[in-house]
């Protein structure tokens, strides 16, 4: 029988007190497969604490580990795909973050849907175990939002944590050159065959969430800008409708002004509408701003991530 070719590629963000304990428990994982020959790539995103010389040592001890080291701060995203384009080589891909929250005993049932002929098969939270309430209502809203506004299904409840095929890692890093890129909806709008798999996200076995609500609105605003035009179509809705209005009140004063003969009545109404319209107008050039300013980061050109240093047994 021959044997699968598995890559496991992992973000990696100061985790320091996590990272030797994911390859233990992950690595147990891989052996208990007996059809496979796996490797674990670790992507790090410039730590400032010590998990590069925690995975030298790690890497030192085993043959089936692999590390990249990003020359900055590249994002989760960016890590990813590095991961996958350094690992095309692999007949499937297994995408999981490091802090222990995504179970490596679940890798077994995804390979169980990629021998079926499955080329993505990705993961729906069920719970997350140490999420606060309002973070989770935040997201379940981004989602929803995002669902009515684009034409890409996005599963509120989907995770980072999928498999993928080789022909699905291929298209990824052969057809698509943007650079705020949101995988989750990417690989909704790849298509292929595709499955979902329920899981329990653990409590993070230590350390806190590198995910700051500043980068969890920069991935909102991703996910918005590279799936839906509507904000723009909706501006230009609300300024057509503002516009009716205003022209509707200009007739309403003109009529006023040479049948009533009592203008000086109308100042407040005339500051809350300036300030009305000045605030409709500025929504609307922040929309229009926002796109605008993702046209620039796209043309140009630079480099998605930068690799400083590849790090294997070897």
């Amino acid at each position: 029988m021959t044997k699968i070719k598995l890559t496991v590629v992992t973000p990696v963000f100061n985790e320091e007190h996590v990272i030797a304990h994911f390859h233990e428990r992950t690595r147990g994982v891989l052996d208990s497969i007996p059809d496979i020959e796996w490797r674990i790539l670790y992507v790090v995103d410039q730590c400032t604490d010590n998990t590069v010389e925690v995975l030298r040592s790690v890497v030192a001890a085993n043959t089936g580990a692999s590390v990249l080291v990003l020359s900055s701060r590249f994002g989760h995203q960016m890590s990813l795909l590095a991961g996958i384009e350094h690992a095309l080589d692999a007949d499937a891909i297994v995408m999981m973050d490091s802090d222990l929250q995504h179970p490596p005993e679940l890798i077994p049932t995804l390979l169980e849907e990629f021998r079926r002929g499955t080329d993505v098969v990705y993961t729906l939270r069920r719970d997350t175990e140490d999420v606060g309430f309002l973070r989770k209502q935040a997201g379940n809203l981004f989602y929803k939002l995002l669902g009515t506004i684009s034409q890409v299904p996005i599963n509120p409840n989907a995770a980072d944590f999928r498999l993928i095929s080789r022909r699905v890692a291929r298209t990824l890093s052969t057809g698509f050159q943007e650079r705020s890129m949101f995988l989750r909806g990417l690989f909704s709008w790849i298509g292929f065959k595709q499955a979902g798999i329920e899981f329990v996200a653990e409590k993070r076995f230590a350390g806190q969430s590198k995910y700051s609500l500043a980068r969890m609105v920069q991935l909102a605003m991703a996910g918005i800008l590279s799936f839906s035009t509507k904000p723009l179509q909706l501006s230009i809705f609300v300024g057509g409708l503002f516009a009716l209005l205003a022209f509707v009140l200009i007739v309403l004063s003109v009529a006023k002004y040479f049948f009533v003969q009592s203008i000086p009545n109308g100042w407040t109404t005339m500051v809350v509408l300036l300030l009305l319209f000045s605030g409709i107008q500025l929504i609307v050039l922040g929309i229009m701003g926002a796109y605008v300013g993702g046209i620039y980061e796209e043309v140009k050109g630079r480099p998605r991530y930068i690799v400083d240093e590849e790090i294997t047994h070897e």
